[in-house]
């Protein structure tokens, strides 16, 4: 099967729909440009200083790498440091990314994913600005916010400046699902936001910085190059896929409800064609559509390998939600609860950091309803959006 890479930067505008969870597209006019774009913005503010660069595939211009770009135009660029899944976007989930040097560039490569998180203050000390230009998807346990975190509370206790280019977010116009609650912090939750918070990850820097989220409250030198014609309930197709399993634009409206699965016994289609566009096991029923995960590049041991598994496709989905859906959780839940109990949740403690709190493995386990589930997220979703509306720099 040949996969649709995610192409295009179209600026798109949502309607009301019959349906409470789906948002209809239609195509706008004006084309949507991140803040890499901008250079007669933020070149001057580069020139003549040593600038890292925190980057990955989808730090782009057009089809060229910003690193590329910024060396193009004589910036003196002395390194670059990756996040999650490595420079060039190819790791798995979770696997331990090394340092490198660049094959291109000849600059060495810093890994900000394993046991070096946050840049050691040795490796900033050659360093007067850092760039940021990293593709979010605007989901809580999406590790890039993490990596922001962690690059401005280094950067902090340098005194030095943080250049972020800001980009789109492609989930936007949702702030929606349970928010993180104290005791359930981790690298997939480091703050005390919903599943899905509605903010471009320049927006969010705002956020950890006005919040004081970093150690002993620090702030960070914190500018942000702002999207052209951009709005948050604008759709935006992303040029390139932000991370191995995420290879389409529907697989990134569908990620943030699907990842719970990962808590599960339930496989998220890792190692499929198609990863975070289908849902299934071998314990669903026999029905017409099945899959098997298999060793690939970017998903090397994915869940259930080389096992025969049926379940949902969703892979023709071409709607935007509105919200995070639960259903798929109920259905998965109905099926697996008779034989396997509570069991059914095979990773409790890490479905609880995907959650952010121990409260919706209970409410699931207890048959809550949706209605109810929801209703528990409220006070604290109204909280949020408090704070969020001081940080937005678009409509």
């Amino acid at each position: 099967m040949i996969l649709i890479l995610l192409t295009g930067s179209t600026h798109y505008s949502y309607s009301n729909s019959d349906t409470p969870d789906d948002a209809d597209v239609e195509e706008k006019g004006e084309e949507i440009l991140p803040g890499a774009y901008q250079m007669d913005v933020y070149l001057p503010q580069l020139e003549n200083k040593r600038i890292a660069v925190v980057g990955n595939q989808t730090s782009l211009i057009g089809t060229t790498h910003l690193v590329d770009s910024l060396i193009s135009r004589s910036i003196k660029v002395v390194k670059v440091f990756c996040p999650e899944h490595g420079f060039r976007g190819d790791g798995d989930a979770g696997a331990k990314i090394d340092d490198g040097i660049d094959d291109k560039t000849g600059l060495p490569v810093i890994s900000l994913y394993g046991d070096n998180k946050k840049p050691k203050p040795e490796l900033l000390d050659s360093i007067d600005v850092i760039v940021f230009d990293l593709q979010d998807v605007g989901v809580r346990f999406y590790t890039y916010i993490s990596t922001l975190h962690y690059v401005m509370e280094a950067a902090a206790e340098k005194g030095i400046k943080v250049l972020l280019l800001d980009r789109p977010n492609p989930n936007g116009h949702i702030v929606d699902g349970p928010v993180r609650t104290p005791g359930f912090e981790s690298f997939i939750g480091m703050h005390p936001v919903p599943v899905l918070y509605g903010m471009t990850i320049g927006e969010y820097g705002q956020m950890i910085n006005g919040e004081k989220w970093m150690k002993d409250s620090l702030k960070c030198d914190l500018t942000v190059i702002e999207i052209l014609n951009y709005r948050h309930k604008d759709s935006y197709s992303l040029p390139v896929p932000p991370s191995p399993n995420l290879k389409t634009d529907n697989a990134i409206i569908l990620y943030p409800s699907l990842c719970f699965f990962e808590g599960t016994m339930v496989s998220v289609g890792r190692g499929t064609p198609t990863p975070f566009e289908l849902f299934g096991s071998p314990d669903f029923p026999r029905k017409e559509f099945s899959f098997t995960p298999v060793s690939v590049k970017g998903a090397t041991d994915p869940k259930l390998k080389n096992t025969v598994c049926y379940g949902i496709d969703l892979t023709q989905n071409d709607r935007r939600f509105k919200r995070l859906r639960l259903d798929y959780l109920f259905e998965a839940r109905d099926i697996l609860y008779e034989k396997y109990g509570e069991k059914w949740v095979d990773r409790p403690k890490f479905f609880n950091l995907l959650a952010g709190n121990d409260q919706l493995i209970m409410q699931l386990n207890s048959f809550c309803s949706e209605t109810e589930i929801r209703d528990s997220w409220e006070d604290d979703l109204k909280e949020f959006r408090k704070i969020r509306k001081k940080y937005l720099i678009y409509e």
